[in-house]
């Protein structure tokens, strides 16, 4: 199954995401049977990504949003690892510090975008900036509701700048999200990430479902396009994201560059210079063979 088609938000479409099941999982009916293709695309992701970092023809930004529990993490962890990290780098735009507020809203992302032959990973992105500023009335509305043309001229201006960039919104139901959070309480490696927070933005559930609707409608275009990743099931979400990527960076067809040097004056250097006495193999053969008087 071809998960771009099937989960994309196609530009200029309406969202509901009342009517879509985040506990949905393809064809696969457990993690182990999905494991092979997930296997598949990491290994596809790693090899394709040596092909981005040689070529420097193109870069690559991915993009994740979702409500607290999510994933996003979860994505860092068990997909974005199928990457050489010498060619990644993971953002998360968290709350913006007062250096940050005293520019445009777009200030803080910028710098951290790809360059040719690189990687680079939102967790969180400049989206916040109209969800949480719009869910907690941080700017008036006549503010917040031109960054949406904002950010898709942002996102083209990468695009036209060789970025290909990919949006991954990772929906799950309330109940999942109480029963992870529930899970984070009973587990001392994870109890760190709880935050007060995490329990009283859920009275919020309705109107973050509302700000990301409106986000996925507006925001979806065709060199930017959003995809929806049912994420209940942790491995689903973790195939969906895996085949989108891999799929997203063969579709680059990319090649290695040509060497920029003579390999075959280098070979044959190379050759001669084994060849000679300084070799101590060769060196220690003809002491063997050699008569003494």
């Amino acid at each position: 199954m071809d998960y771009r088609k099937k989960l994309i938000v196609k530009p200029g479409s309406k969202v509901s995401l009342k009517n879509m099941d985040p506990g949905w999982h393809g064809q696969h009916d457990s993690e182990k049977e999905a494991a092979e293709e997930i296997a598949k695309h990491l290994s596809s992701i790693a090899e394709h990504q040596r092909l981005l970092y040689g070529e420097k023809r193109h870069a690559l930004l991915i993009v994740l949003q979702g409500i607290d529990a999510a994933g996003k993490d979860g994505v860092c962890w068990h997909v974005i690892k199928g990457m050489n990290p010498q060619g990644v780098n993971v953002t998360g735009f968290k709350q913006p510090t007062p250096e940050a507020l005293a520019h445009d809203f777009l200030w803080r992302v910028h710098p951290h975008t790809p360059g040719l032959g690189q990687v680079a990973v939102f967790n969180r992105s400049h989206y916040e900036d109209v969800l949480v500023a719009r869910v907690h009335n941080l700017v008036p509305k006549s503010v917040w509701s031109t960054r949406y043309d904002r950010i898709n001229e942002f996102e083209n201006l990468l695009h036209e700048s060789g970025v290909t960039i990919i949006k991954f919104f990772l929906m799950i139901s309330p109940e999942e999200q109480l029963k992870r959070f529930g899970e984070r309480l009973e587990d001392p490696m994870r109890q760190w990430k709880i935050s007060n927070s995490d329990y009283t933005e859920r009275a919020l559930w309705d109107d973050y479902i509302g700000a990301y609707e409106a986000m996925l409608e507006k925001c979806s275009t065709k060199h930017a396009p959003w995809y929806i990743l049912p994420s209940n099931h942790k491995w689903f979400r973790n195939l969906a994201a895996s085949q989108i990527i891999a799929s997203t960076l063969e579709g680059l067809r990319m090649k290695l560059p040509k060497p920029e040097v003579d390999i075959a004056a280098i070979k044959a250097e190379y050759h001669s210079a084994s060849a000679t006495p300084n070799n101590p193999e060769k060196t220690k053969k003809k002491a063997k063979g050699k008569k003494t008087s």
